[in-house]
């Protein structure tokens, strides 16, 4: 175990220490009829597993849905869930076994063919999912999902003569058989992920009467949503997993900024915020406003900024290197931060399994000599602006991001906010940015293979930036045909090394995440993906 990760856990593990102690049992003084609330973002899509890749719609999703594996909320570690067993000889087929016994919210059956039916929709390209890509590694992946000639998306591609991948095979309804296209060792990681959640008959009969009323097989059901305002779960006391909630009722709040949220749990009005922002940070306010009732931990994920190289003005990687090279990252930790995160020397957090020390090199150090050397090799002479959603919490280290780069290299840097996150996603997956934009990543899985094939491979579910190249493509396809994780592990250190050629994204640093609570709950912890972990947390009466 790396020693970061070994600090991550121990991290996770003080979160419920600072999170009123105690039992985390349902007795004492919890109530398990109780009502919690939450604070979230917009979803940018409906709630269906298959098309939902962003945090404001994952955590809802994650509440809806059980998988056949689960993250654990303190190592982070994959164990089984609904599946009793998954069995492979060669990393190239895998055979699932389910428990038997699971139903939907709706009373119906998990089965096998769920799982299969749900896989195939996501990975049919005219369905345009955002979770196409994680199925790549599928055998007939590439008939049911066919590329698009010229680069505008997946509605122009020639319609898939098929709709189910061949490497899919149902054999009962427990029991089904996943072939891939190649040995692929990392893929039972994967499987904990929203596209991989089973999705019911009735989704696959209408699918606009699910996308109104959602029906999972997760610890919580649906009951309703309020676009823009709230979005409202109750306990499935039918559920069949592990780790039963020990309160009601779970509202998701949306609001019209982080600071929002902040001032509601200040108050009492949100029981529970996940990211404590920049202005309550500032001299460790949080902990003043809320003493006894916030925690700080490290997690897997981290901060970027993407370019639109779909856009010529940033076509330059000397001019991408040269803004990395005039970002003070240590400074803006210091200053912002209040040193609660780490500067970043790669595009893989420390965390996660595969990390490699210095990736990025002297190209994530602050070095504004270098930095003007770089931008003068690439002709640049326009201004730079910097855009990110404005119901994040984001404008101070935005702002002094801008500050740095323009005193750095003087040019003009502007930050322009953009109202929500929901917008800020669709201008992105619209290929529709002029801007720089802010990214983040937390790890769906707990794997350096996540930061890098989702992100970087060419056409990638989550490649944002629209980067491409052959050199990447063809050691990502090198390392997940390797043997062993270990072996795969270098592979995908070898192509992280590639991108500091390119800097198509700037890594900035790593992130710990600074939560609070209201006195209404007790025993709360975050997971290690960063969210609220509903196992643990309670309602008091």
């Amino acid at each position: 175990m790396p020693l970061a990760l070994a600090l991550t856990i121990a991290g996770c593990g003080g979160g419920s220490d600072n999170g009123g102690g105690g039992d985390t049992g349902a007795g004492g003084n919890s109530n398990p009829d109780g009502k919690l609330s939450a604070f979230a973002t917009e979803p940018e899509n409906p709630l269906v597993p298959g098309n939902t890749n962003e945090s404001g719609g994952s955590k809802v999703v994650r509440a809806l849905w059980t998988g056949l594996t689960e993250y654990d909320a303190v190592t982070g570690e994959s164990k089984n869930a609904h599946a009793d067993k998954i069995e492979t000889t060669d990393s190239k087929v895998y055979k699932v076994t389910l428990k038997p016994g699971w139903k939907f919210h709706d009373g119906t059956d998990v089965k096998a063919k769920n799982y299969v039916d749900a896989w195939n929709w996501t990975a049919y390209s005219p369905n345009g999912t955002q979770g196409a890509s994680f199925f790549e590694q599928v055998d007939g992946y590439k008939d049911v999902h066919t590329s698009d000639p010229d680069g505008t998306g997946p509605q122009t591609a020639p319609t898939p003569t098929t709709k189910e991948m061949k490497g899919l095979k149902v054999i009962d309804d427990t029991t089904f058989e996943i072939t891939l296209s190649a040995p692929f060792s990392v893929f039972p990681l994967k499987l904990g992920y929203n596209p991989f959640y089973p999705m019911p008959d009735s989704f696959f009969a209408d699918p606009k009467a699910f996308e109104a009323k959602p029906v999972g097989n997760g610890p919580f059901k649906f009951v309703s949503r309020t676009p823009n305002a709230d979005i409202t779960l109750t306990r499935y006391d039918e559920y069949q997993g592990a780790g039963k909630a020990k309160f009601k009722d779970l509202v998701f709040k949306i609001f019209e900024s982080n600071e929002a949220a902040y001032t509601a749990t200040v108050s009492g009005e949100l029981d529970f915020l996940d990211t404590v922002p920049s202005s309550g940070l500032a001299g460790g306010k949080y902990k003043t406003d809320m003493p006894d009732r916030n925690g700080s931990t490290p997690y897997m994920g981290n901060q970027t900024l993407t370019f639109p190289l779909y856009d010529p003005k940033y076509a330059s990687p000397d001019l991408r290197k040269a803004i990395s090279l005039a970002i003070n990252r240590q400074e803006i930790v210091d200053k912002i931060f209040e040193g609660t995160r780490l500067p970043a020397d790669g595009w893989v957090n420390p965390a996660v399994p595969g990390y490699a020390k210095g990736q990025c090199g002297e190209l994530c150090t602050f070095n504004p000599e270098k930095a003007k050397e770089y931008l003068a090799k690439s002709g640049f002479t326009g201004s730079i602006d910097l855009v990110t959603n404005a119901d994040g919490g984001h404008k101070e280290w935005m702002t002094a991001t801008c500050n740095s780069i323009k005193n750095a290299l003087g040019i003009e840097c502007t930050y322009s906010p953009i109202p929500t996150f929901a917008e800020t996603r669709q201008q992105i997956n619209a290929k529709a940015m002029k801007s720089i934009f802010r990214a983040g990543w937390i790890a769906d899985y707990p794997s350096i293979e996540n930061f890098l094939n989702q992100i970087y491979r060419t056409d990638a579910s989550a490649n944002d930036s629209g980067y491409s190249s052959k050199k990447v493509d063809d050691l990502l396809v090198k390392a997940d045909a390797a043997p062993s994780v270990e072996e795969a592990n270098k592979l995908y250190q070898e192509a992280e090394r590639v991108l500091a050629e390119d800097m198509p994204v700037i890594p900035l640093w790593n992130q710990t995440a600074q939560y609070a609570w209201s006195e209404k709950i007790d025993n709360v912890r975050l997971s290690s993906l960063r969210e609220l972990d509903l196992t643990t947390v309670t309602v008091k009466k």
